[in-house]
């Protein structure tokens, strides 16, 4: 199904790949210059404020954020000196918009949304409407253009938009004017051929796709290019299906040819002016290249507890027992060995059996699949026993046109329930199945919890992720695992209709004209951000947490669903942070808190930690001139590959309100999670993979870190402290001089101050 270059490849005329050794010998350019004639470097270029394209600047033309980020960018914003939007800012509320949990919380979050759209000059869209990525691509998506998302699945490359999700710090830098920053990123081509099969949708090509690259880096923090003739054979939704799903690569972004039927999607949505015809050029170098055979592609299950664990549904059910022993052991890492797990109570007869089926969010709640999903359950039932079955579509549009084209009726007749436009299920805050059920869901992320449950409270339940027809298919076998390609019966294949009343009667637009009378509304739980100090001369670092799992995702950085409540409250969510993956974490990172407070009210900061005494003392035999007026103290973790998943900046910002003062790490497992260290003034360690030379629990000195951090260090000498100093080796990684300006401040907010 997949084929993966070991090197670089040549596309000519957008499609046929030629490698490196054989190009040569035909007068082919090198592939640094032929590199410039991919799509990326086209779009990169066009918005990049430097001169360099090496080391990028760039501006993006819009802005959006949900509800649960929303609200920190903008205090963060304002704390920062915004008086108004510079850029189309569209505030989306699809994640706390149940406002289930909290009180009043949500809505008041919710209504700060507004007041700020108002005051500052951006879009306001209503719970329920649309969920933040169909809103994009129905009203902001335009050809050639860039897009700057607070959400990591922020994706538009299939209709041509170059965009970013990052951690809400680097939105605040749009904010206020200033830049993304990054070294130019390598381009790997996605070359398609072939066509899909009857039953296979774009979630299965996604799931192979991720399957293929995830483990080995091989599109990390790179550009998916999109190319060859297979693009042709897939439809704008199709091509949206498998876009959203390559946030999961680890990729930086993604970017795709065009065609006819993106003009006609831009045409059915009236914005038809936002067409843009992209293709690679001529004779066009990739740093890599995917080649995907359609042809080849069957229905497909990503398995607990992450969407690179692939197989065939066939091949699943042909090999039950085998493949559930291996997730049981990979369950038993990814859970730390903290509950039972077993899948192997829901084969009944040779036969593997699911709980509940979702189709929901940006990946599974396009027109497309549900208008498939309910082709399929046309005429059968889901049973009147425990297997349920939601389906949300993505938007308010896309909901009415399924409603006109009778879709619903099928899908409700068949036993579905039909809800608004949410994105709950992908975060653990919808639809929690019961202890010990199985869900396979159409959505973007299986990690632990985020179906719901809570490990720390002997609560399991576990997510498959599947495509939208072969849910339909197990639906229709009343939980049966079934692949769609399993149905014998025709696809109606409707035409969509784009009907943007309901936008106009609903979502407030500003047309970016601020209005600086407009009060903000507040409520109890919008806090601002507490005070942190500038980068001591010296640190004195204590290791609170030790995670030693493959890759730790921000989801157990900071926990999502219920916990998203009190996202505008860096404080109270701080109380969360590692609370599934170390439950002791904040109570040991409070403790050596109390030592850097002592410090900025001038007291030794012995007085409050009793236990840094001898650590002092030991420092102080080899270092004297270290004392209270050059000290900083707090705390870190060890985490082997830190940051997979989300872009919460907040999997970040709740360790620095608790004190934390660096992460140190093998790799991190996106940029994202290592700007938004950076943003909170976090230093991000790299230490070398082996034996650690230190423990959870240990005190680390790193004398004249800040001058390290001034004169462009990389490597970085550091100490535990036991009887004596024993030394080892940090790294930074690479810097760029304002991300070592705001480490040096302490955080983006005291950059910005001044």
């Amino acid at each position: 199904m997949i084929q993966l270059y070991e090197g670089g490849a040549y596309l000519v005329k957008g499609r046929d790949i030629v490698e490196p050794e054989m190009a040569a010998a035909q007068g082919f350019p090198a592939p640094e210059k032929a590199a410039e004639n991919t799509i990326a470097y086209g779009i990169l270029k066009e918005h990049n404020t430097s001169e360099n394209m090496d080391q990028l600047q760039i501006k993006f033309d819009k802005l959006t954020s949900h509800d649960i980020t929303f609200v920190g960018i903008i205090q963060t914003a304002r704390a920062s000196g915004l008086e108004k939007f510079p850029v189309p800012y569209v505030l989306t509320n699809c994640h706390n918009s149940l406002c289930a949990v909290g009180g009043t919380i949500n809505e008041d979050d919710h209504m700060f949304g507004l007041t700020c759209a108002k005051k500052y000059g951006g879009v306001y869209v209503p719970p329920h409407q649309a969920v933040i990525h169909q809103f994009a691509r129905e009203m902001l998506a335009g050809g050639g253009k860039m897009i700057l998302g607070s959400d990591s699945h922020t994706r538009y490359g299939a209709l041509g938009t170059m965009a970013v999700g990052e951690g809400g710090p680097e939105l605040v830098k749009q904010l206020l004017g200033k830049t993304y920053d990054i070294s130019m990123p390598g381009v790997v081509g996605v070359y398609l051929k072939g066509s899909p099969i009857p039953g296979v949708g774009p979630q299965d090509v996604a799931l192979a796709i991720i399957g293929a690259v995830f483990k080995n880096g091989y599109v990390k923090n790179k550009v998916m290019e999109f190319v060859g003739p297979g693009v042709e054979n897939l439809s704008a939704d199709f091509r949206i299906g498998i876009d959203v799903m390559t946030t999961e690569t680890t990729c930086l972004s993604s970017i795709w040819r065009t065609d006819e039927k993106i003009r006609e999607f831009y045409e059915i949505h009236g914005r038809q002016e936002e067409y843009k015809e992209l293709n690679p050029g001529d004779v066009t170098y990739y740093d890599g290249m995917i080649v995907v055979d359609l042809d080849e592609i069957r229905p497909m299950i990503a398995m607990p507890f992450h969407p690179s664990n692939t197989y065939t549904i066939d091949e699943l059910n042909a090999n039950l027992m085998d493949i559930l022993d291996d997730v049981e052991k990979k369950a038993q890492v990814s859970l730390d060995g903290k509950v039972p797990f077993t899948l192997k109570n829901k084969v009944r007869d040779g036969k593997f059996y699911v709980d509940q089926g979702i189709i929901a969010g940006c990946a599974g709640g396009g027109f497309e699949n549900i208008c498939a999903a309910a082709d399929i359950l046309k005429g059968a039932s889901i049973g009147a026993d425990a297997f349920t079955l939601s389906v949300y579509p993505a938007s308010m549009p896309v909901y009415m046109e399924l409603m006109k084209n009778g879709s619903l009726i099928s899908l409700l007749d068949a036993g579905a329930v039909v809800k608004t436009a949410f994105c709950g299920p992908c975060f653990g805050a919808g639809d929690t199945p019961a202890n010990n059920a199985f869900s396979i869901r159409h959505s973007t992320r299986n990690f632990p919890n985020r179906e719901g449950s809570k490990i720390q409270n002997g609560q399991i339940s576990s997510v498959a992720l599947m495509d939208a027809r072969s849910i339909a298919a197990t639906a229709a076998n009343k939980g049966r695992l079934t692949p769609a390609t399993e149905f014998d019966g025709s696809y109606s294949n409707p035409k969509y209709f784009f009907d943007k009343t309901i936008y106009e009667n609903r979502v407030f637009d500003s047309k970016g004209v601020a209005d600086p009378s407009v009060e903000i509304q507040f409520g109890p739980n919008i806090k601002d951000w507490p005070e942190m100090p500038a980068l001591a001369e010296n640190l004195i670092l204590k290791v609170v947490s030790e995670i030693h799992d493959p890759v730790t995702t921000t989801d157990e950085l900071i926990p999502s669903g219920e916990t998203s409540s009190y996202r505008s409250n860096p404080l109270g969510l701080a109380e969360f942070a590692l609370s599934r993956k170390d439950p002791a974490y904040v109570g040991r990172a409070k403790e050596v808190q109390k030592a850097q407070k002592a410090i900025e009210q001038g007291q030794c900061p012995a007085e409050a930690l009793p236990e840094l005494k001898p650590v002092l003392q030991t420092i102080g035999a080899a270092y004297a001139d270290v004392d209270k007026s050059n000290l900083g103290v707090g705390s870190t973790i060890f985490a082997v590959k830190p940051g997979d998943g989300s872009a919460r900046e907040q999997a970040a910002s709740c360790q620095k309100v608790l004190g934390g003062w660096a992460n140190i790490a093998n790799e991190y497992a996106t940029k994202r999670y290592r700007s938004n260290l950076i943003n909170w003034g976090m230093l991000p360690f790299l230490i070398p993979e082996g034996d650690l030379p230190f423990a959870n629990g240990d005190y680390l000195f790193i004398p004249g870190i800040r001058k390290a951090i001034e004169e462009k260090a990389d490597t970085i000498m550091a100490y535990v402290v036991k009887d004596g100093l024993v030394p080892f080796e940090l790294r930074l990684g690479e810097l760029t001089d304002d991300e070592r300006t705001i480490i040096l401040k302490g955080c983006l907010i005291n950059y910005y101050r001044g």
